[in-house]
């Protein structure tokens, strides 16, 4: 079915899916590195909080806040936009704990693809919750086709980010890795969004907040957080732990290379 209402997914031109894909690059980035150090961790307690915080970089910013910024690029002729704002906070809830899950059971030694669908389970889970908590005012259906396309895309690329935090090596080769999962959790996003039909009929009230009041603030909050983490893998390794994480990456050199 086609829609009535005209939907604009770039209202601002690039500017939000150039701003959301930087995000998204910036939070993988982080994710896979955390997720590496966390694997070349002596002690329990250090590899938990290591897997946190990429469950955070992960969860919250490279596919939460990647959603909703792109979302702010988001408009439907003849339609008002709010948002429901506990589902769109349970959203992100969404978010780090599944990611954050699919990461324990890897950094814990259970398969890459176990981790992998499981955190690829919650991005489906976190974008179309938090399409649910979007009000248009009117009603709404969805291509199942395109919806298919952008479970099989999350499930895909959730599974490689794990697989690359177990892989990567070096800061190159995990900014490379990152640029490829911002292309992933982009297409996801837009594939998911593609799919949404808004059909005519006599557009009614919208209960919520305005997007614009409600996703900059909380968009910010999560890069602010984002930035703090930034900060913390930039000052936070001393000789002991560049040490443990070189001999863990030359261990990944020879196990890669006993497989040639």
């Amino acid at each position: 079915m086609s829609a009535d209402f005209e939907v604009h997914h770039f209202t601002y031109g690039p500017l939000t899916p150039a701003l959301a894909y930087g995000l998204s690059v910036l939070g993988s980035f982080l994710g896979l590195h955390f997720t590496t150090r966390a694997l070349a961790a002596a002690e329990r307690r250090e590899r938990i909080w290591w897997l946190v915080g990429g469950s955070i970089a992960l969860g919250g910013t490279a596919i939460w806040v990647m959603h909703f910024v792109g979302m702010l690029g988001f408009s439907v002729s003849g339609a008002s936009l709010a948002y429901e704002v506990p589902l769109t906070l349970f959203s992100a809830l969404l978010a780090v704990v599944f990611v954050g899950a699919g990461l324990f059971l890897v950094g814990f030694g259970m398969p890459v693809p176990l981790g992998g669908l499981l955190a690829g389970a919650g991005v489906v889970a976190m974008h179309y919750t938090g399409m649910a908590a979007m009000n248009v005012g009117a009603e709404t259906s969805y291509d199942p086709l395109l919806v298919a396309a952008s479970v099989v895309i999350a499930l895909a690329a959730a599974t490689a980010a794990f697989f690359f935090a177990t892989r990567v090596k070096g800061w190159l080769s995990t900014l490379g890795a990152a640029l490829v999962m911002g292309v992933a959790v982009s297409g996801m996003h837009y594939t998911g969004m593609f799919a949404l039909n808004v059909h005519a009929t006599a557009p009614g009230p919208v209960d919520g907040a305005d997007p614009v009041h409600l996703l900059v603030p909380l968009t910010g909050i999560v890069s602010v957080v984002t930035a703090v983490l930034c900060g913390f893998v930039g000052g936070s390794a001393g000789p002991g732990e560049r040490r443990r994480e070189a001999e863990f990456v030359e261990g990944l050199e020879r196990e890669l290379g006993t497989g040639y």
